[in-house]
């Protein structure tokens, strides 16, 4: 069975779905927790990479002095050509290893179910609309150079990229169980207030959408780890 190297960087953004559809689709995953203390390689072990999201800021080194390492690690898989997924903050850490920019989001935060827009798609994004889950403050504001843009939102319109041939940066999550998104909906009770919405709104939202979203989902955990498997 072909193994992913998973890197999360808090208890509240795990694999989800992720631990589930990836197996059964062939792709191992094996998580590493650096905020519990765990080494971050200096290369790939094994033969995909996924980084998830976290709370902190992708250059917020003082706050978890993990994250230069995991740039380096991301800028070495991209030179290895090894299948890499980012999603949220594991997207906007892609970017900055890799030579873009990112910062607080000018139109706020995108917290909840949403829908992002692939114009064309390539071997991991199909075209059309897309529900998905968001829950980041940044934004990936300038891609890396030669990234190829391959979806965006009505709020912002860096919602997927790829870098190389090989290595995709996600905003938004497909791995999100409705019971992260209530974790997170308690976590940020107060950003949602800011926006005028109450937490148990946003969490319906998402187990009300949940067959839609998990089928998108599913979908494309199978295309990454056919991608990697061949």
């Amino acid at each position: 069975m072909a193994r992913a190297l998973v890197v999360q960087h808090h208890p509240s953004e795990g694999l989800g779905w992720f631990q589930e559809w990836l197996p059964a689709a062939g792709l191992d995953v094996h998580p590493i927790h650096p905020y519990l203390g765990h080494r971050v390689p200096t290369s790939v072990e094994g033969d995909a990479l996924i980084v998830l999201g976290g709370p902190m800021g992708c250059m917020d080194d003082d706050r978890a002095d993990w994250l230069p390492a995991v740039r380096s690690l991301l800028r070495t898989a991209v030179d290895d050509g090894v299948p890499t997924m980012g999603i949220c903050l594991g997207a906007q850490l892609l970017a900055a290893a890799t030579g873009g920019y990112v910062e607080r989001g000018a139109a706020g935060p995108e917290l909840g179910l949403s829908s992002i827009d692939v114009p064309t798609g390539d071997d991991l994004l199909v075209p059309g609309a897309m529900p998905v889950v968001q829950w980041h403050f940044d934004a990936v504001t300038a891609l890396p150079p030669d990234a190829v843009l391959l979806a965006s939102s009505d709020v912002y319109p860096i919602q997927a990229f790829r870098v190389g041939e090989g290595a995709w940066g996600l905003q938004f999550h497909v791995e999100a169980t409705a019971a992260m998104v209530e974790e997170w909906a308690g976590n940020d009770a107060a950003a949602l207030a800011e926006l005028g919405r109450d937490p148990f709104d946003v969490v319906s939202e998402v187990r009300f959408s949940e067959h839609v979203l998990t089928e998108a989902g599913q979908a494309l955990a199978q295309r990454f780890a056919q991608l990697v498997t061949g």
